[in-house]
């Protein structure tokens, strides 16, 4: 049994994933392209993390960005001798060699492949990423197109994700929604610089990768509006310096926290703004794991994730005036903290691995049926 990664170079989501199914999986190997142990989630020192040769290079580690154009032949030299292997993949880890049954766990078709707009943002048409993203579309496409096709079984993470992986690679696949490791007993630390800001609580918090697809310009422009609203950005990403230039005095980022920092911004916040085109959004799904409600983005994953009237409410567009409009009329919501917390439990790690753990099994099981058949 091994597990497969895109690059480990990230605190989000995805990562968040990877080590839900070594937790599934503890004695599996994680193969990846990429491994940063600064810029990423301290869990991952403690499992056995086989590299590219790429890892050597220092720059790429540090933006996984710049090894765009290496990291098709990358990929297609990472080799796992393993009877299953699980890939948690957004464009590269389903292309890895195999040797056994290859799972894709797939949180979207490759973004900068299928959804370049969404992916480049205001980037203007001959900007360098535009420019570097446009010229290699066509033989990454070739690439993604053979690598799919060496998937025995896909997962998808969410409806629209189904839909996209039917509509790109025309192959069905299972639904499993991942899985929120919120533990609201652990340990909270307050940060110097936030104390003051947050007093009380009562803020909004918003959980994100600094990426043009993620809107967050649209909800800094939103809160600027509204002097009686406090939001706290928590998250790295291309656009960091930009966005800080861009921050009104009731707007506060801070990136590189602890777990136990995020506990504490969560525990006295008041509702959790997301305004980004997610896959699923697992951040909602954290924030009712702590009771709290979402201000959401009617769109994608999040339709999977926020029952509205129950855990949070949507707006219709990405932007600022509609953004601090819900933002506004969500002062007079009355919420059930027990429905919000209920709700969350249906995304249990419990669940999601035992629903991968059929999979294993019924992959290994058809391998067993296979050998005896030639016997």
């Amino acid at each position: 049994m091994a597990i497969a990664h895109d690059y480990i170079t990230q605190r989000g989501g995805a990562e968040r994933v990877v080590l839900a199914l070594h937790r599934a999986f503890p004695e599996a190997s994680v193969y990846t392209t990429l491994y940063e142990p600064a810029t990423t989630f301290p869990e991952f020192e403690e499992i056995d993390i086989i590299s590219s040769p790429l890892n050597r290079l220092g720059a790429l580690r540090h933006d996984h960005r710049k090894a765009l154009p290496l990291l098709a032949p990358a990929s297609s030299r990472v080799r796992i001798d393993a009877d299953v292997v699980i890939a948690s993949t957004t464009g590269w880890a389903h292309g890895f060699e195999t040797t056994g049954t290859k799972i894709a766990y797939c949180h979207s078709p490759a973004r900068y492949l299928y959804l370049q707009d969404q992916y480049l943002g205001d980037a203007g048409r001959f900007s360098p990423a535009s420019l570097g993203v446009k010229m290699l579309t066509p033989y990454l496409r070739r690439w993604d197109q053979r690598a799919a096709k060496t998937v025995d079984t896909y997962v998808s993470n969410s409806t629209v994700v189904r839909d996209r992986i039917r509509e790109i690679y025309g192959r069905e696949s299972q639904l499993i929604f991942p899985p929120h490791s919120v533990d609201v007993s652990g340990p909270r630390l307050p940060l110097p610089e936030l104390e003051d800001f947050v007093g009380l609580g009562g803020h909004l918090l918003l959980v994100s990768r600094l990426l043009p697809y993620k809107n967050v310009d649209k909800a800094i422009k939103a809160v600027a509006g509204l002097p009686l609203e406090r939001l706290i950005i928590v998250g790295d990403g291309p656009d960091r310096e930009a966005l800080r230039a861009s921050l009104p005095s009731n707007v506060r980022m801070v990136s590189g926290i602890s777990d136990a920092t995020l506990r504490w911004l969560y525990a006295r916040s008041r509702a959790l703004l997301a305004p980004s085109h997610e896959d699923f959004g697992l951040t909602v799904v954290e924030a009712a794991a702590w009771g709290k409600p979402s201000i959401a983005l009617h769109s994608g994953g999040y339709l999977d994730t926020v029952d509205e009237g129950t855990t949070g409410r949507f707006f219709p567009r990405p932007e600022p005036d509609e953004i601090a409009a819900a933002i506004a009329a969500s002062r007079f919501d009355v919420w059930d903290v027990q429905k919000i917390k209920a709700h969350a439990r249906l995304f249990s790690e419990e669940s999601f691995a035992q629903r991968l753990r059929g999979l294993v099994d019924d992959a290994l099981g058809a391998q067993g049926g296979a050998r005896d058949a030639l016997v």
